[in-house]
């Protein structure tokens, strides 16, 4: 049971970097104009790093395990 709070409140704040992530990458490109293309390569980025991330956090926290309350937790964060 507390091993679930844990990995609950793990993928939460998961959540929330991906998130900031997210914003970070999303005030860059209000914040400077840049082609078309460019906006592709940080989007590829972005899905990268979210993907990096959440490899490393499944197999550091959970040792490869995916559940549905561990999406759910990580898609609240990210709200």
């Amino acid at each position: 049971m507390l091993r679930d709070l844990y990995i609950l409140t793990v993928y939460f704040l998961t959540g929330i970097t991906i998130g900031f992530v997210f914003d970070l990458f999303r005030i860059s490109r209000k914040s400077f104009k840049t082609l078309n293309i460019i906006t592709y390569i940080e989007d590829v980025l972005f899905w990268i790093l979210s993907g990096l991330i959440l490899i490393y956090v499944m197999f550091n926290y959970t040792n490869g395990e995916i559940r549905l309350y561990m999406i759910v937790m990580l898609v609240i964060g990210l709200i």
